[in-house]
């Protein structure tokens, strides 16, 4: 049990010494070692963006000429360059045009370390559905041949999602990065090659309905 505990520390303390507000920040940092998703002047969508350790991964990635858009329901306070844009609100609910700002260039890479706010029981169901909503809001933010990854919790729906994001993307497939605890049932799906033409709305009838989501979504 020491040992488990000494693993996770070290990752705050990591987070600590190198200024990233959150150690959530590791885990896109080794997502985008194994997968390069985000390049050097990409533009990057952040949905569900707090406290903001993976902006600060985004930003420095992306350098002068890139730009980060990021939006959650809470406010980040995190201090950023001028090619760091922040959104305070629910991304289900914001037009992709304000999250394009106003322009019509679309995003090179989409992520998302969202989770629904735990309840203690079926919180895989409203996982998946938050990660259905994020792929049904492709088409209008990333780009064809685009990158994206996404957080979710594994249950017995997470056949169905990955099934749908090999059918929306030319590769893709699942991530479970070192940061990650344990304990937890989080793990990462990424994305690459965005097929837009593929993406249909989620129909719950032919993959069984699921309830309806917690109001907030948690990191």
């Amino acid at each position: 049990m020491a040992q488990k505990r000494e693993l996770q520390d070290r990752y705050f303390r990591q987070a600590k010494r190198e200024g990233y507000v959150a150690r959530s920040a590791y885990k896109l940092l080794e997502i985008n070692k194994r997968r390069k998703l985000i390049r050097k002047s990409d533009r990057v969508l952040d949905l569900g963006c707090a406290p903001g350790s993976w902006l600060q991964v985004a930003e420095k990635i992306v350098g002068e000429d890139g730009l980060v858009v990021g939006i959650d329901l809470q406010r980040v306070t995190t201090e950023y360059g001028p090619n760091v844009h922040l959104i305070e609100g629910d991304f289900t609910k914001v037009s992709a045009s304000d999250l394009l700002g106003g322009g019509d260039e679309l995003f090179d890479v989409v992520i998302s370390d969202m989770a629904p706010s735990t309840t203690g029981h079926g919180d895989h169901f409203f996982s998946e559905r938050l990660c259905q909503e994020i792929i049904n809001a492709l088409p209008d933010l990333l780009k064809p041949r685009g990158t994206c990854t996404m957080k979710v919790l594994e249950g017995e729906t997470f056949p169905h999602l990955i099934k749908r994001m090999k059918h929306c993307f030319r590769i893709s497939g699942a991530i479970k990065p070192d940061a990650c605890r344990d304990v937890s049932r989080e793990t990462y799906l990424y994305g690459i090659g965005f097929r837009p033409s593929r993406v249909i709305q989620y129909d719950e009838r032919n993959e069984g309905e699921l309830p309806e989501p917690v109001p907030g979504w948690g990191d």
